[in-house]
């Protein structure tokens, strides 16, 4: 491919669609501490955006060195994102049930962020074969605006969540654990089933 508008076009649309994800957890986030400061708003979306970013780059660099490995993982992807995403999920919901939404529950670990940012984003892996012909240099620049298309739809997805979660309160880490672990097993099942 060569550098063309319908490249960065492609690689915004390919953002957008590998951002869903995360937007949803970054809704969840949002709904769980809804007197998030904009600093740690910054840090989550740029999580996710690294992360989004990484995983195509580390795709493509199998596809062009260690192939077998990688497609023998590949169907693990479905697996590791239901586990993770369901155990962080499923521990908000059962702190929101039992009324644990303290102050200190509500601030989200750097190990909390760091498997969200896996879990949301280990289906990008699998770009790296769609992004196989680039060199280089255009997988990577491919690979920084699919971080930056979900750095931005993170901060909308942070934003929205900490609406609603202010206007829901007391019920925000079950309805945050909710789509947690609905996203767990989307990506489980759509990667099973596709």
């Amino acid at each position: 491919m060569e550098w063309s508008f319908l490249f960065f076009f492609n690689s915004a649309l390919l953002g957008v669609g590998l951002a869903m994800d995360a937007f949803s957890v970054s809704m969840a986030n949002g709904l769980h501490d809804p007197q998030m400061s904009r600093r740690r708003g910054v840090q989550i979306a740029g999580t996710f955006g690294i992360f989004q970013a990484v995983m195509p780059m580390t795709g493509w660099v199998c596809v062009h060195t260690i192939v077998e490995l990688f497609s023998s993982f590949e169907q693990f992807i479905p697996w590791i994102a239901l586990i993770l995403l369901g155990y962080i999920g499923g521990k908000m919901l059962i702190e929101g049930i039992k009324g644990e939404e303290a102050e200190e529950a509500a601030e989200l670990s750097a190990g909390a962020l760091f498997m969200q940012g896996v879990a949301t984003s280990i289906d990008a892996l699998s770009v790296g074969f769609t992004i196989s012909e680039y060199g280089w240099f255009m997988a990577l620049v491919c690979s920084l605006i699919v971080a930056a298309v979900t750095f931005f739809i993170c901060e909308a997805g942070l934003a929205i969540g900490k609406k609603f979660g202010t206007e829901l309160s007391g019920k925000a880490s079950v309805l945050g654990g909710v789509i947690l672990i609905g996203i767990g097993l989307e990506i489980f099942i759509s990667g099973i089933m596709g």
